[in-house]
């Protein structure tokens, strides 16, 4: 998968994990989408009780880490806000971690947090103009 890089004249998204914490369900909504996108599961799969296969298993656990890494969200809280407890999340952030080894991997991951940097700003911009 290519990415786009933003040309010159456009700004780069705040990291603003305020948002993520005070819209925590609209952030995981958002994060479940962009993920999805990038692994190529269906996103109603990432909400599943159930490990599922594999690939959504790992999928699962980068939207976790994204939330927790990206957005600043307490191991405790993400757990609650996936239907996980604290040591699930602490097993997938370290295997996330570990995989980061892996430049392709590394490169996804990167843009994922700034994609997900721009989706929670767009979000808490339209929260700021209701």
């Amino acid at each position: 998968m290519g990415w786009v890089q933003a040309g010159e004249g456009h700004r780069p998204c705040r990291r603003s994990r305020g948002a993520c914490s005070q819209g925590t369900s609209a952030a995981r909504r958002a994060i479940e989408s962009v993920v999805a996108a990038v692994f190529e599961v269906d996103a109603r799969e990432l909400q599943a009780r159930s490990r599922g296969s594999a690939r959504t298993a790992f999928a699962r656990q980068v939207a976790m880490y994204l939330a927790h890494v990206a957005c600043g969200i307490s191991l405790t809280d993400v757990g609650a806000l996936f239907g996980r407890d604290r040591t699930t999340m602490s097993h997938a952030c370290s295997l996330v971690e570990d995989k980061r080894d892996d430049p392709d991997l590394d490169c996804r991951l990167e843009h994922l947090e700034q994609a997900i940097a721009c989706l929670i700003d767009a979000l808490s911009l339209r929260r700021v103009g209701r």
